[in-house]
């Protein structure tokens, strides 16, 4: 066992201080030691998706970054998007069009369309399919996705006009 260092992460908009070993990798540290599940582990190789997490507002895969290099750096995971009790309205979307079925794939690919709304707020169908290629789902066929994140869109432009 290597040696464990303290680190301080911005999580979710608070700092928080943890022990942890030089190689462990964000993913684990953000699950295993600050109790924040839903930063899923799906691959740990960075080709499924289910550990995405925002690092300075910047869509990651949390299995390929070490903890200790996101000190320093603001991260939000899905627990970190309600406001005030509210559902963030990408969340809003997936529950409302079905974007979900067993929920593995949801963490991630929620970040992930608000990587994207960030970048492109009004995409079409096609380029939801090309942005969110690199989270993978077994379950929904991700139609259903697609259209919850073109649903966020919508919600989150009728907002900001």
């Amino acid at each position: 066992m290597m040696a464990q260092v303290a680190i301080t992460l911005n999580v979710n908009g608070r700092n928080q201080t943890t022990l942890a070993e030089p190689r462990e990798i964000l993913a684990d540290v953000l699950r295993d030691r600050l109790g924040l599940t839903g930063t899923h582990l799906g691959c740990e190789h960075g080709v499924c998706g289910a550990c995405t997490v925002l690092l300075d507002g910047e869509m990651v895969r949390s299995c390929l970054l070490f903890a200790v290099q996101a000190q320093g750096s603001e991260i939000t995971t899905i627990e970190g998007l309600e406001e005030n009790g509210e559902l963030h309205p990408m969340q809003k979307a997936f529950s409302e069009y079905h974007g979900l079925q067993c929920g593995f794939c949801t963490p991630g690919m929620i970040l992930a369309g608000i990587d994207l709304l960030k970048r492109n707020p009004d995409p079409t169908a096609e380029e939801v399919r090309d942005d969110m290629g690199g989270n993978i789902c077994r379950c929904t066929g991700y139609q259903k996705i697609v259209e919850s994140v073109l649903g966020a869109a919508r919600e989150m432009n009728e907002v900001t006009s």
